[in-house]
C-alpha cells in the first residue's frame, strides 16, 4: 500500500489532527488487522473495537489522507450506477436489497454524527442537474424508479424554471432534489470516527504501509515489523499497490481535482444556493460543487484516468467550470486546489468481498463512498462477527476485471471514457 500526496487542501487547513498511537515495532499479534485508514477501515476498526477486539489498523500516510479526506463531501442518493442504472446491472431485488443499504448508510452517517458528537458541517440536500435538455427524460426514468421500485417519495422533479431558482446558474435544465441526502465536511467526520475508534481502544498507526498480506496466514508485513491477525481488511481504496493482485484489476484508480474559492459574501452565497443543497451534474465527466461552512465554493470536476493525481492544470480547468456555472464568479480569488484518486469498477459498484481464509476487501466506491464507504465497513465487521447477511448482499454483487491487463488497461479505459466525454457535449 502506498501513500497518497500529501495535498494541502481545503479540508486539511480547517482540521486539528489528533495525535494518534506510534507505529507497532517488532512482531505483534491481534485479532484484526486492518489496511487503510479511511471512511471504511476506520468504520471497521470503530464497530470491532467497540465490541471488544484489539485491533490495529495502520495506513500508509495520514488518517483520512486518502479520498475520504479529500473528496467533495457530497452524501449522494442510492449508488453510482443512479436509480435506473442499478436495475440494469442487477436484478430487481438485488438491486432493492443494495438501495436499501444506501439508504442505511446515510442514516449511519446521522447516527454517528450525534452519537460522537463530531463537528462536521452536516448539511441537508442533494440536486442532481440535467446539463441538456434531452435528458430531463432520463430524469423523469430515474424519478419513477426511485419511486415506484425503491420506494424512495421525498425525492422532487424540478422544471428548469425550479432548478435555476435552486442552483442560481442557467446551466440546469431540471433534475431531482433530495431533502434526505446532503454534504459534510468528509475529512472532519472521517477524524471524529478515528478518534471514537480510538476511544475505544482501536490502535491506528500512521505512515505505517503495508508491504505485503498472507491471505491464509493473516500475516501484514510492514517495515517495522509483522502483524498477525486472525482477520486482515484491506481497505486502500484507489492505493491496493500490489497487497491484492488478484483483486485489484477489478477497480482502476482515477484522478480528480477539487478547487475552493476564497470566503465570499453572505449575500452572494444565499443567491446562488439559497437552500445550501450540494449539485451535481449528469455528464460522464461530471461537476459537483457546493458550499462550505465558511462561505467558500468548494467545486469538483475533471478526470485523469491515467490516475494523475498532481493535475498541474487543474486551477485553469476547474476555474473555467466554475465561470460556465457562475459567470459572476469567473474572477473570484482562488483558495485551495488539491488533487487524489478515487477508484471506480466496471459496473460503478463497490467491490466487496474476501480473499483466502483470513482478508477481507473493499474499494471501487466510484466516486459516491462519503455514505456507502461507512455501511461497507459496518457490514464487515458484523460479518467478522459473525453476521453475515448484509456482507453477502453487497459481496455477491459480480465484478469483472478491466480490460487490457496491467499495460493496456488505463489506455483502454482512457479511450472509451473519451467517447463518453465527447457525448457530455451533445
Amino acid at each position: 500500500m502506498s501513500a497518497p500526496p500529501k495535498a494541502w487542501s481545503y479540508y486539511e487547513a480547517t482540521v486539528t489532527r489528533p495525535a494518534f498511537h506510534d507505529a507497532p515495532m517488532g512482531d505483534v499479534d491481534t485479532d484484526v488487522c486492518i489496511v487503510g485508514g479511511g471512511l471504511t477501515g476506520i468504520s471497521v476498526a470503530l464497530d470491532l473495537a467497540e465490541q471488544g477486539a484489539s485491533v490495529r489498523l495502520v495506513d500508509a500516510g495520514r488518517i483520512g489522507g486518502g479520498a475520504s479526506g479529500r473528496n467533495g463531501g457530497q452524501i449522494n442518493t442510492g449508488l453510482a450506477p443512479g436509480a435506473a442504472g442499478l436495475l440494469d446491472v442487477c436484478d430487481r431485488a438485488t438491486a432493492q436489497a443494495l438501495f436499501a443499504l444506501s439508504e442505511d448508510a446515510i442514516r449511519l452517517i446521522d447516527d454517528r454524527v450525534v452519537r460522537y458528537r463530531i463537528d462536521c458541517d452536516l448539511a441537508r440536500g442533494f440536486f442532481y442537474g440535467a446539463a441538456k435538455p434531452g435528458r430531463m427524460k432520463h430524469m423523469a426514468v430515474e424519478h419513477a424508479a426511485l419511486r415506484d421500485v425503491f420506494g424512495l417519495d421525498r425525492v422532487h422533479m424540478l422544471d428548469r424554471a425550479e432548478a435555476v431558482a435552486l442552483t442560481g446558474s442557467d446551466r440546469f435544465h431540471g433534475g431531482l432534489l433530495d431533502p434526505g441526502a446532503g454534504h459534510v465536511h468528509s475529512l472532519k467526520y472521517c477524524l471524529g470516527l478515528a478518534r471514537a475508534a480510538a476511544a475505544a481502544g482501536a490502535m491506528l498507526h500512521e505512515d505505517v504501509p503495508a508491504l505485503s498480506v498472507d491471505p491464509e496466514r493473516g500475516i501484514v508485513v510492514t517495515p517495522q515489523g509483522r502483524i498477525r491477525a486472525e482477520h486482515v481488511v484491506i481497505a486502500a481504496n484507489a492505493y491496493f499497490d500490489g497487497l491484492l493482485p488478484n483483486v485489484e484489476p477489478r477497480a482502476l484508480g482515477v484522478g480528480t481535482w477539487v478547487m475552493t474559492t476564497a470566503p465570499l459574501a453572505p449575500e452572494v452565497r444565499d443567491h446562488l444556493l439559497p437552500g445550501n443543497e450540494c449539485v451535481c451534474d449528469d455528464n460522464a465527466v461530471l461537476d459537483y460543487f457546493r458550499f462550505t461552512a465558511d462561505n467558500r465554493l468548494l467545486f469538483g470536476g475533471g478526470v485523469s484516468y491515467l490516475g494523475r493525481e498532481d493535475g498541474p492544470a487543474a486551477a485553469g480547468l476547474l476555474r473555467r467550470r466554475i465561470a460556465a456555472t457562475y459567470p459572476e464568479l469567473a474572477d473570484a480569488p482562488v483558495g485551495e486546489v488539491w488533487g487524489g484518486k478515487v477508484s471506480i469498477t466496471r459496473n460503478r459498484l463497490p467491490d466487496i468481498g474476501r480473499a483466502g481464509r483470513r482478508v477481507w476487501y473493499a474499494h471501487g466506491f466510484s466516486g459516491q463512498g462519503v455514505a456507502i464507504t461507512g455501511i461497507a465497513g459496518k457490514l464487515i465487521a458484523a460479518a467478522i462477527q459473525g453476521d453475515d447477511a448484509g456482507f453477502r448482499i453487497m459481496s455477491g454483487v459480480p465484478h469483472r476485471d478491466f480490460p487490457g491487463g496491467p499495460y493496456l488497461r488505463r489506455p483502454l479505459v482512457t479511450l472509451g471514457r473519451l467517447w463518453y466525454r465527447l457525448l457530455d457535449r451533445f
